[in-house]
């Protein structure tokens, strides 16, 4: 709701031009997302007399049909609230008091503002029509507010974006599927564009597959060169092993083939000094 200061007895141009913006932007230009219900209320509504509050109501509802302002109605068409919502129409704009506070009234505790002179009761409607707007609002049109909302205001201000978008129809007797038209070029031509960016992509991917793949066949080559060298170098040690072992095993054998003369010579030595010392042997007992 759009509230109204009760301690002035008139609209401020400035407050009903503010009013206005919620519904235009100038040279007929939508302003969807200000597109809203409007149901004026009057705050501060203990601060002015009943009289002066039912002209004050009077003027305000001359003033907001004067300038244009369209408000929220209370809909007639459902038989169910049809009464209600007409005497609720009459009471527009609802004059409402509003506290936080908790004041004892009788043998029970009420919502209220305290005033020296006496108390002003937020929920009884002799004193304020907050009663009358919570139900209103809750209880009767809650329901209908939401449908104005979704089906009248949303849709167009859903309308009007497309239009900015570029999704409009100059002539729609003439022309009913331009809007259509300009759906499927729109389509067509992101189809294009998503297109191309795929193309982009898979050039983007078949460059960066050669990439690796030339990457990978360098790789390649390096460990084939490394695995034959490292062959190569395996063959020699086993040819330089192969060779020293066949000369081990000839310097072994010569070994063993010297260490057997020289025992056979000092075998025919040792037989032969043995002879030597039998023949001295005998000798010397023929002497004696």
């Amino acid at each position: 709701p759009s509230s109204l200061c009760g301690g002035t007895h008139l609209l401020l141009a400035g407050r009903l031009r503010g009013q206005k913006r919620w519904r235009w932007r100038g040279k007929g230009r939508w302003r969807g997302m200000f597109s809203v219900n409007i149901i004026p209320v009057i705050a501060k509504a203990d601060t002015i007399s009943k009289s002066e509050l039912h002209k004050f109501k009077i003027k305000i509802m001359s003033e907001l049909v004067s300038n244009g302002v369209q408000i929220y109605q209370f809909p007639l068409d459902d038989e169910t609230v049809a009464k209600v919502n007409t005497t609720m129409n009459g009471h527009l704009p609802f004059a409402v008091v509003g506290s936080t506070e908790e004041v004892s009234v009788g043998n029970k505790m009420v919502k209220a503002r305290q005033y020296p002179w006496g108390v002003v009761q937020v929920e009884n409607e002799n004193h304020c029509d907050f009663v009358k707007l919570r139900e209103m609002l809750i209880c009767v049109n809650m329901e209908d507010l939401r449908e104005q909302t979704h089906t009248r205001h949303y849709e167009l201000y859903r309308r009007c974006k497309l239009e900015e978008m570029g999704f409009k129809d100059t002539d729609p007797e003439c022309k009913p599927v331009s809007l259509q038209q300009t759906y499927e070029k729109r389509e067509d031509e992101m189809r294009q564009m998503f297109v191309q960016r795929v193309k982009e992509k898979e050039a983007e991917l078949k460059d960066a597959e050669r990439e690796l793949q030339g990457r990978f066949e360098q790789l390649k080559r390096l460990h084939a060169d490394e695995k034959a060298a490292l062959e190569e170098k395996k063959r020699l040690f086993e040819d330089d092993q192969s060779s020293f072992s066949k000369r081990r095993a000839a310097a072994q054998l010569l070994q063993a083939q010297s260490l057997t003369a020289n025992g056979k010579k000092d075998k025919d030595l040792s037989n032969t000094n043995q002879q030597q010392c039998v023949s001295a042997s005998l000798l010397c007992a023929k002497v004696y």
